[in-house]
C-alpha cells in the first residue's frame, strides 16, 4: 500500500484504508483467534467470537449512511471469482469491509451472521486472505477517478472491453533485430486503432477463447475470431 499507484491514491486522499487486527477482540490472555475443528481433521479454525466482534465494531465506527451501503466481503476460495465486472461493481461503492481468513478458514456461523459476499481471486489456496485482499484492493482502487496518472490508459486495459490487451511497443524502433510494426510508425491513428483491435481479437481468440462468447463484437469480428489462427503477428 506504500508503493506506486496505491501509495499515490492514499496520499491524495482519493481512497482511505483502515486496518484492524482481529486479535484485538479476543478476551483471553493468549489472544487466541483459532481452535481445533469439531469433527476432527487437520488445521485450526478461526473462532466466531473475535471475528463477529471485530466486524461489528468496524461497522459501528462507520457513519450510519456508510454502514448501510458498505458490504462485508470475505476473501475465500469458495467465493465468486474476481473479474473486471466485479471490480467495477466494487469501485462504484462508497467502501467495503474486507475479512481475511487464516488457518483452515473461519467458523461458518461468523460468515452467516456478518458476511454479505464472498470473493475469490482464483482456484488456488493461499496462506492467508491478506494477499487476496491486496489483489482485490489494487483492482478496485485503480478504477477510482483520479487515481491513475493517465486516465486514458484504463479503457484499453485487458478485459475492459471484453478482450485481452493488444501488444505494446516503445523505443528503440529496432531491438535485437525485431522491429516495431509499421502501422504504429505510420502516424495514421485510424489504422493504428484498427490494428490494435485486430490484435486484441486475435490474442483473445488464441489465449482466452472463453472470453469471446461474452465480448461485445460485431458479427464480422465474431466470425474473424472463430477463424483466427491465434497469432499476434
Amino acid at each position: 500500500m506504500k508503493a506506486s499507484i496505491m501509495a499515490r491514491a492514499l496520499e491524495t486522499g482519493a481512497v482511505e484504508t483502515r486496518f484492524h487486527q482481529i486479535r484485538d477482540w479476543t478476551h483471553d490472555k493468549h489472544n487466541s483467534v483459532d481452535d481445533a475443528p469439531y469433527g476432527g481433521g487437520g488445521g485450526m479454525i478461526m473462532k466466531p467470537g473475535p471475528v463477529v466482534e471485530a466486524i461489528r465494531a468496524v461497522k459501528k465506527g462507520l457513519s450510519d449512511s456508510e454502514g448501510g451501503k458498505i458490504p462485508v466481503i470475505y476473501m475465500s476460495p469458495q467465493g465468486e471469482v474476481l473479474d473486471n465486472k466485479v471490480a467495477d461493481e466494487l469501485a462504484a461503492l462508497p467502501g467495503m469491509i474486507l475479512l481475511c481468513g487464516n488457518y483452515e478458514g473461519i467458523d461458518e456461523r461468523a460468515i452467516e451472521l456478518e458476511v454479505d459476499r464472498e470473493i475469490s481471486i482464483g482456484d488456488y489456496v493461499l496462506t492467508g486472505g491478506e494477499y487476496a485482499a491486496l489483489v482485490l484492493m489494487n483492482a478496485v482502487i485503480r478504477k477510482v477517478p483520479g487515481v491513475l496518472g493517465n486516465a486514458a490508459s484504463a479503457p484499453n486495459d485487458s478485459f475492459e472491453q471484453g478482450l485481452l490487451d493488444f501488444p505494446h511497443y516503445t523505443r528503440p524502433e529496432v531491438f535485437e533485430g525485431m522491429s516495431v510494426p509499421d502501422v504504429l510508425l505510420s502516424g495514421d491513428h485510424g489504422k493504428t486503432n484498427t490494428w490494435r483491435r485486430e490484435q486484441s481479437l486475435a490474442r483473445t481468440a488464441a489465449r482466452r477463447p472463453d472470453l469471446i462468447k461474452s465480448a461485445e463484437l460485431s458479427q464480422k469480428e465474431r466470425e474473424e475470431a472463430q477463424e483466427s489462427p491465434g497469432t499476434d503477428g
